[in-house]
């Protein structure tokens, strides 16, 4: 994902502030030691989780309560159409559990 120039301390922010209705819709969910990590060089974010079920990830955009937050990130951060953030999945080439 990616923030807009200068948008790194409105987004923690908003993530410090993170709506309890969205919480709970991640835990339920099954996600789990979610992380999101900024390289400030770049403003590139990168997010870390685990999650139960991959295919529930499928669900979430599709939740009310994750479409708001959408919107609510939109101006501050690449996004999609319908809000969603810009992203670009990654190759993993290195894994020691």
């Amino acid at each position: 994902m990616h923030l807009h120039p200068g948008q790194s301390e409105e987004y923690r922010r908003r993530h410090d502030a993170l709506c309890p209705e969205l919480a709970v819709l991640l835990h339920s969910t099954g996600i789990h030691n979610y992380s999101i990590f900024l390289d400030e060089e770049t403003n590139t974010l990168f997010g870390v989780m685990e999650i139960e079920k991959l295919a529930a990830l499928d669900e979430l955009p599709k939740h009310p309560v994750m479409q708001r937050w959408w919107a609510h990130m939109s101006d501050i951060m690449a996004a999609n159409p319908d809000n969603s953030p810009v992203s670009t999945s990654l190759k993993e080439v290195f894994f020691m559990p």
